[in-house]
């Protein structure tokens, strides 16, 4: 704090508080001038000065107007730390956001040398991290297995229970276990390591590359589309289990489907199909039906960018509350 008067011999106190101005310091200026003085007094105001006392003093008034000029500099310097809080806040959200995304494979085509299939995802977190997750990965030459998943909650606690998920189940897919006993091992080791109350819906599926068959368990989550190269749109029979992360004994059924070649598989999250308009209507599994039945014939990324954009239009002018997360694959035959 800065009290100084108007009137002095070597500086007013008018060019002092323009000379205050242009230092890079937290402070504020209260100004003394005489009683009838009341032009400088406005101009010192318009320069900056956060109060001023009259002559003659009155002690008692400026032991007010010192506590309140303190007040107001503890309530900047508190403003001040917690910008900076956030600003750090914000760097570490975006290291968080770049850990994430290279954390999810980002290279189209993933496996160039391979003819017998193709693979497509992609995820649009609703914040700066997403507790929704894709992968696919080669068991061996002969397997290649594919997982679409959705943590509860959001934010930084879903993204690190998202990335332990992950973790687990890529760890025993690749013991090449089946998929219900995959989920089944995953789903015992998240009870007893994790107590955040957090939980993960997930499909994870085994495509035989030589015969287009696909095995399958679901835990929670809504099945993937079957798109048929007839152009055909079906939801795969729900076989599985109950969500990842909850009950301890759980049991995971697999299910079986056979791909021709041209037949595809479309995964997805409910920010897909819950995303939302102005009227509170659903995006919904008929709707995404539709749009599938109009794209099922297109490319890859055709039908998951088109997606991504029918979802945005459907909820223009709302922000986004849900991570849309979305994985196809086309298989082509061995």
């Amino acid at each position: 704090m800065v009290l100084t008067d108007i009137n002095m011999p070597e500086m007013d106190g008018l060019t002092l508080l323009e000379k205050l101005s242009e230092l890079d310091v937290l402070l504020k200026a209260v100004i003394v001038s005489a009683y009838d003085d009341m032009e400088n007094i406005r101009t010192a105001m318009n320069r900056g000065a956060f109060d001023f006392l009259t002559k003659p003093i009155d002690f008692q008034d400026l032991e007010i107007t010192i506590g309140k000029t303190l007040q107001e500099l503890m309530t900047l310097k508190q403003g001040l730390q917690a910008r900076e809080q956030l600003l750090a806040l914000q760097k570490e959200l975006s290291i968080a956001t770049s850990i994430q995304q290279s954390i999810l494979p980002q290279t189209f085509p993933p496996f160039p040398e391979r003819q017998e299939f193709e693979i497509y995802a992609q995820m649009v977190p609703a914040r700066h991290v997403g507790g929704d997750f894709y992968d696919f990965f080669l068991i061996d030459e002969e397997r290649i297995g594919l997982v679409i998943a959705d943590v509860s909650g959001k934010g930084v606690p879903a993204a690190i229970f998202m990335a332990m998920s992950r973790a687990l189940l890529k760890a025993t897919a690749l013991t090449s276990v089946s998929p219900g006993e995959c989920l089944r091992h995953v789903n015992r080791r998240l009870c007893r390591e994790s107590d955040s109350g957090l939980f993960v819906t997930l499909f994870y599926g085994i495509l035989h590359i030589r015969t287009g068959e696909v095995e399958y368990s679901i835990a929670g989550h809504s099945p993937p589309y079957l798109l048929q190269a007839t152009g055909g749109i079906t939801a795969v029979e729900y076989k599985g289990g109950m969500v990842l992360g909850v009950v301890e004994d759980n049991e995971y059924q697999v299910g079986r489907i056979v791909l021709q070649p041209g037949d595809g598989l479309f995964l997805y999250t409910d920010g897909v199909t819950e995303a939302s308009d102005a009227d509170q209507n659903l995006f919904s599994e008929p709707r995404l039906t539709e749009f599938l039945q109009r794209i099922s014939s297109s490319s890859l990324p055709e039908i998951i960018q088109g997606a991504v954009s029918e979802v945005r239009s459907f909820s223009t002018g709302l922000p986004q509350t849900d991570d849309i997360t979305m994985l196809a694959l086309r298989y082509l035959g061995s």
